[in-house]
């Protein structure tokens, strides 16, 4: 979709070109999109009809018309909102930016939700039987595929979204993973199972539409039109209630980039529980997960109280006999 592509507001062209001037210096700029767009709906909307009638009152009017109940959410759009009108008085569009709102600060970091197997097995069973809705087809087969991608390789929503027919590299068992987060490109492997999975979907998308080519949209349920995020994670919040599961004291509700998480904490797990020291592949799974930085996936170490079991008891065997030589 292009830039200026449904804006309609007096910003429109503006927000256009400053995401253009943004996308050129080599950020995708996906999310701000989203949330620029929320902002001249919003003008439109309002009935705003000059660039000057952008107010501060204007400002504050919009961000509590979206609500953020976390301080990162909240400053995130804040912060597109200032980039935007500082860019525009730079180049002297306005005299001055609108934008006076305070950041707000943040608290204790947020505790992800874990999936268990069997939660993930009961979701992905629930996204296999989603109906069809009006203009769309293989709904259900689609949403348990990526679904199942994120949960079984860890990759982000948007790079699932982003993937092509052309990047299953099915001799070397790959997905390639093109111009994902800081602009790096990666290999993630997978293993038979999840290739048996992805095989079968695109066989089920090649009998509804045979000639697809390797440009064509992984994940598609619209004409071959490729499966936005905001989709993806409105569909996740749609299942959750079906699942009936407890959140423990201090996480948060579950979000769709969980099963990210829950991937990492598995792999971590896993790793424990068959005697590899993590410590040792922590930058294996740093790499597969294209964290620029091991301490990006160190956290997961401590995110869960059965990975601080399983270090607890790992300590104590190390521990136990050099006590008793002590003693």
């Amino acid at each position: 979709m292009g830039a200026a592509q449904g804006l309609a507001s007096p910003l429109a062209d503006k927000i256009a070109q400053f995401i253009e001037y943004k996308r050129v210096l080599g950020r995708r700029y996906e999310t701000e999109t989203f949330a620029l767009r929320l902002f001249d709906r919003y003008l439109v909307e309002h009935r705003v009809r000059a660039i000057g009638a952008i107010t501060p009152e204007l400002i504050e009017a919009f961000l509590a018309s979206r609500p953020r109940r976390r301080p990162r959410s909240f400053n995130h759009l804040l912060g597109v909102l200032h980039r935007l009108f500082d860019w525009l008085v730079a180049r002297q569009i306005v005299a001055r930016s609108p934008v006076s709102s305070a950041t707000r600060r943040a608290g204790a970091a947020r505790i992800p939700f874990i999936f268990t197997p069997e939660q993930a097995r009961q979701l992905l069973d629930l996204a296999l039987h989603l109906p069809d809705a009006p203009g769309t087809e293989l709904r259900g087969p689609t949403f348990h595929a990526i679904l199942a991608t994120l949960y079984g390789l860890g990759l982000r929503v948007g790079e699932a979204c982003r993937l092509n027919l052309g990047d299953i590299d099915r001799r070397r068992r790959l997905l390639v993973i093109c111009d994902t987060k800081f602009g790096k490109d990666r290999l993630v492997p997978f293993g038979p199972r999840v290739g048996k999975m992805l095989d079968h979907y695109v066989a089920l998308r090649r009998a509804r539409t045979p000639v697809l080519a390797d440009d064509d949209p992984l994940f598609s349920i619209r004409a071959g039109s490729r499966l936005r995020r905001q989709r993806v994670g409105s569909v996740f919040r749609g299942l959750l209630p079906r699942l009936g599961l407890h959140v423990p004291p201090g996480a948060s509700p579950p979000r769709v980039h969980d099963m990210r998480h829950s991937f990492a904490v598995g792999t971590l797990l896993r790793w424990y529980r068959t005697g590899v020291d993590p410590a040792q592949r922590l930058l294996h799974l740093s790499t597969f997960l294209g964290h620029v930085q091991p301490e990006s996936t160190a956290v997961y170490l401590t995110i869960t109280a059965d990975l601080l079991a399983e270090a607890g008891n790992r300590f104590e065997a190390f521990a136990h006999p050099l006590v008793a030589e002590v003693r």
